[in-house]
């Protein structure tokens, strides 16, 4: 489909010198093993560190873009586990719009024990994208083990202060989405009350369906309302059945992010 294949663009158009630097030139990885929570889970934290001037891709990375992947099979008594992705910045490559971190990012990982009672060892094979003027996909192998207590980290801690606000905190009133048929798919329009965040604002669109392609949003503000519009094509390319309820609306600016959860009808 021509629009999902945009998002390959920057990577084929500029894969020809990436034979020149390696990953191991511009990518390091390393899994922190972090602290016992007192509900019993535990926090570690996947730490990249980049190149100078090299960048990587939130969840839902923009159009220039290739969002990372994690595996946690190769973990031992670990029945669950979250990310807490702390909040990205906006880049623009060739004209295009990327969201992601730069230098070098935290990711907390709140881990679920199968047996609380037993040790566990966390496993990821993590494959991500990695960009500057040229782009390479880069792939980590990493593990620890995670053994109570553990100890404090102000790493992890600085990436947990990081993350979205959620819509209560950032005094979001009311949010309603409308959606209307385009000819592959969907166009959706929200409609939030909240106060201003300082600076240009960017809005992220999500839905529960990685494979739906959502294009780069338009916003504008009037006084406390901002409005964000935005398309969806999912891999049929017609329109399709949309669950509001886990459609996630970001609200990025240099003062940080909003995370709103769920966008209903008006």
């Amino acid at each position: 489909m021509t629009r999902i294949c945009l998002v390959l663009a920057p990577i084929i158009a500029l894969g020809t010198p990436a034979l020149a630097t390696t990953q191991d030139d511009v990518l390091a990885g390393a899994l922190l093993p972090g602290w016992q929570m007192p509900d019993g889970g535990h926090m570690a934290g996947v730490q990249l560190t980049l190149a100078p001037g090299w960048k990587t891709y939130w969840r839902s990375p923009g159009d220039a873009g290739i969002p990372p992947t994690f595996d946690w099979s190769g973990s031992e008594n670990v029945r669950a586990v979250r990310i807490h992705w702390p909040a990205p910045s906006v880049f623009q490559t060739n004209g295009m719009q990327s969201i992601g971190y730069h230098d070098e990012v935290t990711l907390p990982v709140e881990v679920t024990a199968i047996d609380p009672s037993l040790p566990m060892r966390l496993s990821a094979t993590v494959d991500l994208g990695v960009c500057d003027e040229i782009c390479l996909p880069a792939s980590l192998t990493l593990t620890t083990d995670l053994i109570a207590p553990g100890a404090s980290d102000a790493t992890i801690k600085a990436a947990l202060a990081r993350r979205p606000a959620t819509a209560s905190e950032a005094g979001v009133t009311s949010v309603s989405c409308t959606v209307d048929p385009i000819a592959d798919g969907l166009r959706i329009t929200a409609n939030i009350a909240m106060p201003r965040s300082g600076g240009p604002e960017t809005v992220a669109f999500e839905t529960a369906d990685p494979t739906v392609w959502v294009a780069e949003s338009t916003a504008s503000r009037d006084g406390n309302h901002l409005t964000a519009m935005t398309e969806m094509v999912a891999q049929s390319g017609t329109p399709f059945a949309l669950d509001r309820s886990k459609v996630t609306v970001t609200v990025l600016s240099d003062n940080g992010a909003v995370e709103i959860r769920g966008c209903p009808a008006p």
